[in-house]
């Protein structure tokens, strides 16, 4: 009647293991090996994944899950995450934290975390994935995003300067703002530094942009 949540590779289970020992069960002596972490691999973030062996589980894992949720929760077509969700980041991202969630609600010995997940979780991004991808993408093959001229154009040489010089400013503004009140100190210790904003140098003794 009913299909078992897909269980997570051994890496992907390796990898929730030492994030538990980090966050506070393990000893001093383990979160010492463990090093910081902040570079520890979190399966809910696959970007943070980056030995090639835990990344393909973690595709293989997420694959499993969305036919799960296809099969399990979608009756209205509408509500089917489309066989193209590896190239819609904004999926991506959310079935690995909806993922996530899911995993731990099985783990829990109530079942408060799993009404959580069927009342909100899921619900909430059933309804953003709607919105977001509206009519595209649903019989047919995979189509291109409609917000590629904008994002090019939002990261053409005139847009970078505008911004560039918009945080210069903000910058600048801010260095006069503390001069005027005296914070710096002998040698200028105290003064913002120099800040390297969008690929410009942006010099926080200015009093505005060129």
């Amino acid at each position: 009647m009913i299909a078992v949540f897909p269980r997570a590779g051994r890496r992907i289970e390796h990898a929730y293991t030492e994030l538990d020992l980090a966050a506070g069960s393990g000893t001093r002596q383990q979160q010492n090996v463990l090093g910081d972490p902040r570079l520890l691999a979190r399966p809910w973030d696959p970007a943070s994944c980056v030995d090639p062996q835990l990344r393909a589980q973690i595709w293989q894992w997420l694959e499993q899950v969305v036919t799960w949720l296809n099969h399990e929760y979608a009756w209205d077509p509408d509500s089917m995450i489309p066989s193209c969700w590896p190239r819609h980041p904004h999926l991506v991202h959310e079935i690995a934290v909806l993922a996530d969630f899911r995993r731990r609600a099985g783990l829990a010995v109530t079942a408060d975390a799993l009404e959580e997940w069927h009342r909100y979780a899921l619900p909430a991004f059933t309804d953003r994935m709607r919105q977001r991808l509206r009519q595209h993408c649903q019989d047919s093959d995979h189509e291109v995003w409609p917000a590629q001229g904008r994002y090019t154009r939002h990261q053409g040489d005139e847009s970078r300067r505008h911004r560039a010089m918009a945080y210069g400013a903000d910058v600048a503004t801010l260095a006069e703002h503390f001069g005027k009140r005296g914070s710096a100190t002998a040698g200028g210790a105290g003064r913002p530094n120099p800040q390297a904003i969008d690929g410009m140098q942006t010099d926080v003794e200015r009093r505005g942009p060129d």
